[in-house]
């Protein structure tokens, strides 16, 4: 029997709520997995997918994955991963910096030999790119055989990506498809074929309201699939109905009601009643314990009541995200509006930047520059598209190394030191934790990846 854990979508570095502690919640999600790994002796860590949040995560984070992975190399037990949508870039992968430490595995068209189980893998691709996919993988002689990917995968809701279509061309017949992208664990089968997504690790957006955990995967003459779950930060999701008298007195009683100690609190404002402010309401929750309060007011706007001058969002990355997904542009555009807005370049370079990517883009796939049809909303995984940007750039012109890719090399080489000196620590780096600044949340980024695992579309 060969018994794995199947995680993915851990988004290690997202400073969600721009909280520093939410974003330490990521990686320590991600460290609860790994000792679960080793305290039931599984065979194997499989991820999905999105190991990262950003592409270039800061080098607290990359302390943190590698400490982690340690943890499971001293332990005897193999990282397998791939690379998701958030955290692709168009050179070489971080996993492939992990795989390179001796660390971890990248998964791709050759068998990977667990027990008697043969793991493949499938890096997101683009839906611009799919088609030039033939699913040809190397054979294999084991009793298993395993597909991990990462992407919107058919049956299940919002999928774009045929699971038929891949299974059907593909010349190995996979027992299974061990999944990330959606952050909503789930199963169900195609054919003979297991097909289930892990879930993501913490509650990336408010509406991922369910526990959030990890899929424990048992191989012998039959597949077992079973969800654990994780100790993550409690989420508190308060409903407050005002009546026509009623206001910001009541929002306070039925907050009372909610234990907010160091938990996230979600507030919805329905009904009528008086005008309350949203930033009234998250001082409030916050004077009753809560590390971070988030107000949604679904009321109707009384248009005779005098303005607020006191305007709170409950997340200026939901509403960017809401916004670009009704407007189905292209990928071209979607990744200048994510140079431009979310991405660590210096602002100085972010037009050197644009330019570089727009004439890669005319090199490689002029298909970046077509118009898209607006994605469905709800998908869960908290991805934003983005907006148009700076002009095209003429494709032969020579471009300096930004400082952002400096930057990376100089991660690298600190992640180099920290391996060579045994320097990981988990204590250690928490104390570098406070100044990271956040990310917008982004999709783009599965567009740049020209390296995946399958290479038959390069």
């Amino acid at each position: 029997m060969t018994r794995v854990i199947h995680t993915g979508d851990t988004h290690i570095g997202y400073q969600q709520y721009h909280s520093p502690a939410r974003r330490q919640d990521f990686l320590a999600a991600f460290e609860q997995v790994v000792e679960d790994a080793c305290s039931d002796d599984v065979d194997a860590v499989i991820h999905a997918g999105d190991l990262y949040h950003d592409r270039r995560p800061e080098l607290p984070d990359l302390l943190g994955t590698l400490a982690a992975l340690r943890k499971l190399d001293d332990a005897g037990i193999p990282f397998l991963a791939i690379v998701g949508n958030h955290e692709s870039t168009r050179g070489g992968q971080w996993l492939d910096l992990f795989e390179r430490l001796g660390l971890a595995t990248r998964l791709g068209s050759s068998p990977h030999v667990v027990g008697d189980v043969a793991f493949y893998g499938l890096d997101h691709v683009p839906r611009s790119r799919r088609d030039e996919l033939d699913y040809q993988f190397d054979a294999h002689d084991q009793t298993h055989a395993v597909l991990v990917g990462h992407g919107l995968f058919t049956p299940f809701v919002h999928g774009d990506w045929e699971t038929e279509t891949v299974l059907s061309e593909s010349n190995v017949a996979f027992d299974a498809m061990l999944l990330g992208d959606n952050h909503v664990p789930d199963v169900a089968e195609v054919g003979d074929t297991w097909v289930t997504y892990c879930g993501s690790t913490e509650r990336a957006s408010a509406s991922e309201r369910d526990p959030r955990g990890y899929n424990l995967v048992e191989f012998s003459e039959t597949i077992d699939i079973r969800r654990r779950t994780l100790e993550t930060r409690p989420f508190e999701f308060i409903s407050v109905e005002l009546a026509g008298d009623e206001g910001i007195e009541r929002v306070r009683q039925r907050v009372r009601e909610f234990d907010l100690t160091e938990a996230v609190a979600i507030i919805e404002l329905t009904g009528e009643g008086e005008t309350v402010t949203s930033a009234a309401v998250e001082t409030f929750a916050t004077e009753q314990g809560a590390l971070v309060a988030r107000v949604t007011d679904r009321r109707e706007l009384d248009l005779d009541a005098p303005v607020a001058t006191d305007v709170s969002f409950a997340d200026p990355d939901d509403a960017v995200r809401e916004r670009v997904r009704e407007m189905g542009l292209s990928t071209a555009a979607l990744d200048v509006e994510e140079t431009i807005r979310a991405s660590k370049v210096a602002d100085s370079n972010v037009r050197e930047e644009v330019k570089t990517r727009l004439a890669e883009r005319i090199d490689d796939d002029l298909s970046a520059f077509t118009t898209a049809e607006s994605p469905q909303a709800g998908d869960g995984d908290g991805k934003a598209d983005a907006d148009d940007g700076d002009e095209v750039a003429d494709p032969d012109e020579t471009t300096e190394v930004s400082d952002a890719d400096e930057a990376d090399n100089e991660k690298v080489a600190a992640v180099a030191d920290a391996v060579a000196n045994g320097g990981t620590d988990g204590e250690a780096i928490r104390e570098d934790d406070s100044d990271v600044n956040s990310d917008a949340e982004t999709e783009t980024d599965a567009e740049s990846n020209e390296n995946s695992s399958l290479g038959d579309f390069a």
